[in-house]
């Protein structure tokens, strides 16, 4: 299993959920983020806006699905046909384990699945 964090602007964030979810990728953690990127911010006259508003998608998906979600979010989070600086970044992390709260199921990414005992 992958976990893909793509961080967006606010404006492409509908965008990119509604790319998802037509892909069949439905489940997705959204959460209001500050940063900046390589341009350190946004400088107008004189002043320099160093926190940047973006969004932070969250999304796991099995190994062989990963290249086809991460083309979907590019396609649905870039400005225009060549992008623009601040159009966000993704980052791919391997995830060994998914414990599901309610059911106490934990699934391991060779897809082994067996209920916890609590």
């Amino acid at each position: 299993m992958i976990m893909i964090r793509s961080i967006v602007r606010p404006e492409k964030v509908d965008n990119v959920l509604s790319a998802l979810m037509e892909a069949g990728f439905p489940a997705v953690t959204k959460m209001s983020v500050v940063g900046r990127g390589k341009q350190r911010g946004i400088k107008i006259g004189e002043i320099t806006y160093d926190e940047i508003p973006k969004e932070l998608l969250l999304t796991v998906v099995q190994d062989h699905d990963k290249e086809f979600v991460i083309k979907t979010v590019i396609n649905a989070a870039r400005t225009g046909t060549k992008g623009a600086y601040g159009d966000g970044k993704i980052f791919v992390t391997p995830v060994h384990e998914v414990y599901t709260i309610s059911s106490g199921i934990r699934e391991t990414a060779t897809g082994e699945i067996e209920e916890v005992k609590i």
